[in-house]
């Protein structure tokens, strides 16, 4: 009896010592992620506010650069201009994906998986490219010019709300799909067997079962279009946007106490629209019964033949865009000689950085890969799974949010503010293909925090409790337990965080010096010089490279899932 006092007694004692080793290092990295977070996303953003306050001499002013900005038309005229176009896009997007999102899911048409990954398809490219390509789709040379004759040509704002429908389309398909897909099912089925008719069925149950969903859709691509920088630079014409004018004011003016105003201004609407997202993603969740029952759709010949024309339609209209860039980038000189040639490919003879800023793209994207996703499975790991510290973490989570609410041209400008900034111990990383790696891995860091962290709770808590009972340490079980589990996820992550550096642009404009221009700052810079059609072809090159690397990801998902995830099958 006292030899199995003294063993529990032994037991209880190096799950003491083991907790307090691992409380030391739940610490110690809580604490370095937190200075890392204060690092490069607080400390930023407070100077983007601070120098909005004060003039070029770094004297305080107040707000009296805010009173120069209403006090100037062609400035202050932008918001209502963002706001209006960024709403009608919205609009325009939601309903069109809504549509889209209940053939997927509602329906037994066939093809769905084709559809799908049509729909998908301009994830894959920059939002430069919609633009260029509607240009060569409906500008003053274009295919189709005389289409958009009635509403004034495409330059301006019907090119932007045209071209940022497009580009977000792919982001409420997405958004939409699963609020249909998650819909309790016996709802439908209770309605049909008293006789409700599919109509009926889906003005009574679907839609009004589907309006968070439908809210947190109209959210994001407002934010996404609000904040775009690419549609608006190449299409927008004289058409101002906030977008746009913090960049003239930046980079054409060299204003920088000036573009600080417009970034706060395009800091607002992002912060408030992520604060309703965020509002409705709660409400849906409540609503999410714990007995509800997958929905299994129902044929239907004639909706089922509608909802397939309406996709393909759709589906059409996407590729469409696509396949003219990719066209124009190959025709010798648009629209007079079409025959195919790679000379627009020629990028060492053109203006924007060449052949260099292409590698250098892979190079960023690499890098953000890998670094974005090791910080973001050890972020989501100290989340969730250590019992030590609680308010420690609960501030990380909360920190590691943020960048949700920042716009990447307010990201990129404030690196500049505090980067730049004389007496900096960290100003050595301004201008290097570092801070663009950090800068791009800050911007999109937020969803790989929040995928992995829901990947990792799928293990219990438990695993903790007998890991420290056994004495085990904590590396040791996030390594064996954690990282298998989740490495399907970390995968899809990776991938998400290349293809975001490779076609992202907002952030990156500030940033980079002559020899780490970057692909997609290059299209802007060819598209400036007046050679489109070189521009399309970096644009094209972008959504290849993007495309090839999603394939590859996918087929070593594949492999990884079946040789090291055979646990979950039956």
């Amino acid at each position: 009896m006292s030899e199995a006092v003294l063993a529990h007694e032994e037991g209880v004692a190096q799950m003491v010592r083991s907790g307090r080793r691992g409380g030391w290092g739940v610490a110690l990295g809580t604490g370095g992620l937190l200075l890392l977070g204060l690092l490069f996303i607080v400390l930023p953003v407070g100077s983007l506010l601070l120098r909005s306050l004060v003039n070029a001499e770094g004297e305080w002013v107040g707000l009296a650069h805010y009173a120069a900005y209403w006090q100037t038309p062609a400035l202050s005229d932008s918001i209502g201009r963002s706001i209006r176009l960024s709403a009608l896009a919205s609009l325009i997007c939601v309903l069109l994906a809504y549509g889209y999102a209940y053939a997927l899911t509602q329906s037994c048409m066939r093809h769905k998986g084709l559809f799908r990954a049509a729909a998908l398809v301009p994830l894959l490219a920059p939002s430069l490219l919609m633009g260029i390509s509607l240009i060569y789709l409906f500008g003053n040379q274009g295919l189709l010019k005389g289409w958009m004759a009635p509403f004034g040509g495409i330059y301006g704002e019907p090119g932007i709300v045209i071209g940022s429908v497009l580009w977000t389309f792919p982001h409420a398909l997405l958004l939409l799909m699963t609020s249909l897909a998650t819909q309790d099912g016996r709802l439908q089925e209770a309605a049909r067997t008293l006789g409700a008719s599919p109509v009926r069925v889906f003005w009574t149950v679907t839609l009004p079962a589907s309006r968070y969903g439908l809210m947190m859709a109209f959210v994001v691509v407002f934010v996404l279009v609000i904040t775009d920088f690419g549609v608006p630079k190449v299409i927008g014409g004289a058409a101002n946007v906030l977008a746009t004018d913090l960049y003239k004011q930046v980079v054409g003016q060299q204003n920088f106490s000036m573009g600080a105003v417009v970034g706060v201004w395009l800091l607002l609407p992002a912060v408030g629209a992520f604060a309703l997202e965020r509002h409705f993603r709660r409400r849906q969740a409540a609503a999410l019964g714990a007995r509800a029952s997958l929905l299994q759709p129902q044929p239907h010949a004639w909706r089922d033949r509608l909802l397939w024309l309406y996709c393909a339609v759709v589906a059409l209209c996407l590729l469409a865009v696509i396949g003219v860039a990719v066209f124009a980038s190959m025709a010798t000189f648009w629209p007079y000689n079409l025959s195919p040639s790679l000379r627009h490919y020629d990028f060492d003879n053109m203006d924007g950085g060449g052949w260099a800023s292409y590698f250098n793209s892979i190079r960023m994207a690499l890098g953000v890969a890998v670094v974005g996703t090791v910080c973001a499975f050890f972020s989501a790991w100290l989340v969730d799974k250590p019992r030590h510290h609680g308010p420690m973490r609960d501030a990380l989570n909360l920190l590691l949010n943020l960048p949700l609410a920042i716009p990447g041209l307010v990201l990129g400008i404030g690196y500049i503010f505090f980067f730049n900034a004389p007496g900096n111990p960290l100003g050595g990383l301004y201008a290097t293909m570092a801070i663009l790696i950090i800068c791009t891995v800050v911007h999109f860091y937020s969803v790989a925090h929040l995928t992995l962290l829901a990947a990792m709770r799928q293990t219990d808590a438990e695993f903790e409790v007998v890991s420290e009972s056994l004495g085990v340490p904590m590396i040791k079980t996030l390594l064996r337990v954690h990282l298998p589990v989740c490495l399907p996820t970390l995968v899809q992550v990776a991938g998400f965080f290349f293809v975001n550096a490779m076609t992202t642009v907002s952030a990156v404009v500030f940033l980079y010096a002559p020899h780490t221009a970057l692909a997609s700052v290059a299209v802007l810079n060819m598209d400036d010089a007046g050679t489109v059609a070189s521009a399309a072809a970096m644009a094209v090159l972008i959504f290849l490279t993007s495309a090839v690397v999603r394939g590859l990801m996918a087929l070593f998902s594949h492999g990884l899932l079946v040789r090291t995830q055979r646990w979950r099958q039956r």
